[in-house]
């Protein structure tokens, strides 16, 4: 087998496929007695621990791809990413298990992703993303950083002597357990990532054409893998919270750095239809939210198909 041929690129998709399955079951688990540990709500580590480290595909991706081959892949990336996490992240954990959707979630996070949405596509409606734009982006994260130290530390206050003492300890190893499943989400899906992209360049595909399908379905895997083993087991807090903190890191973290390294340029076909997706899916997302607080197996399905909608229009 010669490198680079089909044959090695099939099966690097092939064992990142099965990486990206078992870091989700590590982080999942780590993470669950991790939250009971520490007294922590399990749509807060979503959000935070969990959706954190399944950005860092993106960031990576991003900022690498942004520096050494074209600013289209990291913002491409990060719209299809985001519109991934919404219509085939969310859309099949709901079809899986219909997903509850916390208070605090809906109250304190959902906001922050709209907001993300709205930053995004108001900032680069001009063309371009410079430092000026990146520097918003990067104050808007640490607000959101802010206010969610600030929830997690009303929740330690309120808990109680008694309720304290019958918390399990946290252990070295949930710890382990955690950074085991992050390292194989990043590692599957960097595998996975090389071997599409391999493909679809030796196919002749433009650069935003890679970072809007096969790089921002990647990057999204990690999100798709962790949430869809957190609705099988029955975490749904889990799977909310990771969408909606991943979709929030991606723009206002994964963008507001690359916008500090370099500015990205906005082709005008992005602010044409990739913008407009973008917030579609997510004013859909957080209506389908809104709605008897859950989305439904029927959400889910109309999610799926939409993304798929959203996958064939922009084949060329």
């Amino acid at each position: 087998m010669l490198p680079g041929s089909p044959l090695v690129e099939l099966l690097l998709i092939a064992g990142g496929v099965a990486l990206l399955y078992a870091g989700a079951e590590l982080l999942v688990a780590g993470a669950s007695d991790l939250a009971l540990a520490v007294g922590l709500k399990a749509s807060t580590i979503g959000v935070t621990v969990v959706a954190f480290a399944t950005t860092a595909p993106e960031l990576f991706v991003s900022v690498l791809g942004a520096v050494t081959v074209s600013t289209d892949i990291g913002l491409g990336a990060i719209v299809g990413s985001n519109v991934a996490n919404i219509g085939l992240v969310l859309g099949i954990s709901a079809i899986i298990r219909p997903l509850d959707i916390s208070d605090t979630v809906l109250r304190r996070h959902v906001p922050f992703m709209v907001l993300a949405a709205l930053l995004l596509v108001g900032l680069g409606w001009d063309g371009r993303v410079g430092l000026l734009d990146g520097l918003v982006l990067l104050a808007a994260l640490v607000a959101f950083t802010a206010a969610v130290l600030r929830r997690v530390q009303q929740n330690q206050s309120a808990i109680s002597e008694t309720e304290r003492d019958e918390m399990p300890d946290a252990s070295a190893r949930d710890v382990a357990v955690v950074a085991v499943g992050i390292a194989a989400l990043v590692l599957g899906s960097r595998w996975l990532i090389d071997g599409g992209e391999s493909l679809l360049s030796a196919a002749g595909f433009s650069d935003l054409f890679i970072g809007l399908t096969v790089l921002a379905l990647g990057t999204s895997l990690p999100e798709l893998a962790a949430s869809v083993v957190a609705a099988v087991r029955g975490e749904a807090e889990f799977s909310v919270g990771n969408v909606v903190g991943s979709n929030i890191y991606n723009i206002l973290a994964v963008i507001g750095i690359v916008a500090v390294v370099t500015p990205i340029g906005v082709a005008r076909s992005v602010r044409g239809f990739e913008f407009p997706a973008l917030l579609v899916f997510t004013a859909v997302a957080v209506g389908m939210m809104l709605y008897g607080d859950r989305v439904t197996r029927v959400d889910g399905a109309v999610l799926t198909v939409g993304y798929g909608v959203f996958v064939y229009l922009l084949l060329p």
